[in-house]
């Protein structure tokens, strides 16, 4: 079995997402397996705490879409922790941080 794991390019370590307001995630296509192409994405919202990836698997931000589509709009929700460590987590049929954002 063969793992992929996509690199994230948005959010990056500049990014600051407002709670409530609509955003892109996007990530590297170039370079899916053949046999991943068929592949759907899970997306979370986490955050980085003691250098570990603490996320919320109860309520993902996107599911079910196609990982060869490179992005994925999602809201941020209304709720969401202010904070200057948060990460989205991109689930193909394994998962890549991207790096620690902002979130006001």
């Amino acid at each position: 079995m063969l793992a992929w794991s996509p690199t994230i390019l948005c959010p990056s370590q500049l990014t600051t997402w407002s709670r409530d307001s609509t955003q892109t995630v996007t990530w590297v296509t170039s370079n899916i397996p053949a046999e991943k192409r068929n592949s759907t994405g899970l997306l979370l919202l986490g955050y980085m705490e003691n250098n570990s990836e603490n996320l919320d698997i109860q309520h993902p931000l996107a599911v079910n879409f196609p990982i060869t589509d490179g992005q994925v709009t999602i809201n941020v929700p209304a709720n969401a922790t202010v904070r200057n460590n948060a990460i989205v987590v991109l689930f193909g049929d394994s998962g890549n941080a991207s790096p620690q954002f902002n979130i006001v």
